[in-house]
């Protein structure tokens, strides 16, 4: 198979995980609030569909949302846009569009050629190829589901390659967060632990001003973290607290604890 398919198998993966956790949902489960300010189980569906029907060329909807408090950023707005029109609809209406728009979607995936994943694309992090920007949707889709499987208690998708993708690209930010976000000194290293089926352990030096995931762990590192992976996503991706994962006792940091507690409240990468 070839490694654009396979990211397409990793993209239908979580679609179908998503809708198979939506489908018996009442509409009490659709409005459960969830860890992104202001946004219910239905909210996160509907910024799913409204990314893919955009991919797919749909023009915008003509549309003010009547609350931004929350947003934070110019993505944020466009975002609002597209979920605010969509609390018009039921969250089953909701369902039945992402069903359709990520259909189409998968459908125009499938017929594509090898070359077809290195054309040029605009990514939410700068230019890129399609391969990068489906890396990207597939990681955005499972950090969305894992926000609505939160906040409906039905906990899955924490296994298999979707998962292990995800993981994949929140240890790849780690360098950053370590060198630059919590500006440990050069000679630093920090070991992340990750628990779980699709944990791992991810290593990282400083080098100078910059970090690099290193080959192997060291033996004593200068910080050590470790923490599964639904607690890794929420802190990677802005979902909780770091001050209430820390006092939870969902970290367990060793070494030099005043960094490894500096680390864990800079580990928000997400735009």
């Amino acid at each position: 198979m070839s490694q654009g398919q396979d990211l397409v198998d990793k993209m239908e993966q979580v679609w179908r995980s998503i809708e198979e956790l939506c489908q018996d949902l009442t509409e009490d489960d659709w409005k459960t609030g969830t860890d992104c300010p202001g946004w219910s189980v239905q909210d996160q569906l509907s910024h799913l569909a409204g990314s893919e029907s955009a991919i797919l060329g749909r023009p915008d909807p003509d549309h003010t949302p009547r609350d931004t408090s929350h947003v934070k950023n110019a993505i944020g707005e466009h975002n609002e846009v597209l979920v605010d029109y969509r609390r018009l609809s039921t969250g089953q209406g909701v369902l039945e569009e992402f069903k359709e728009n990520t259909g189409e979607r998968l459908g125009l995936l499938r017929a594509m050629k090898e070359s077809g994943f290195d054309a040029p694309a605009q990514t939410p992090i700068g230019p890129g190829t399609v391969r990068d920007y489906l890396a990207i949707r597939i990681f955005d889709a499972w950090v969305h589901e894992q926000d609505m499987r939160r906040a409906l208690g039905r906990p899955g998708d924490l296994e298999g390659p979707v998962a292990q993708h995800s993981v994949g690209r929140m240890a790849g930010a780690m360098p950053y967060i370590v060198a630059k976000k919590a500006q440990a000194a050069p000679g630093t290293t920090v070991v992340f632990k990750l628990t779980g089926p699709a944990g791992r352990t991810v290593a990282v030096g400083v080098e100078g001003e910059r970090g690099v995931e290193l080959p192997e762990p060291p033996g004593s590192p200068t910080v050590g973290l470790t923490m599964d992976v639904e607690t890794f996503a929420c802190l990677g991706c802005g979902r909780w607290e770091p001050a209430a994962v820390l006092e939870s006792g969902k970290v367990n940091v060793t070494g030099d604890l005043v960094l490894g507690e500096k680390i864990i409240s800079q580990m928000n990468f997400m735009i």
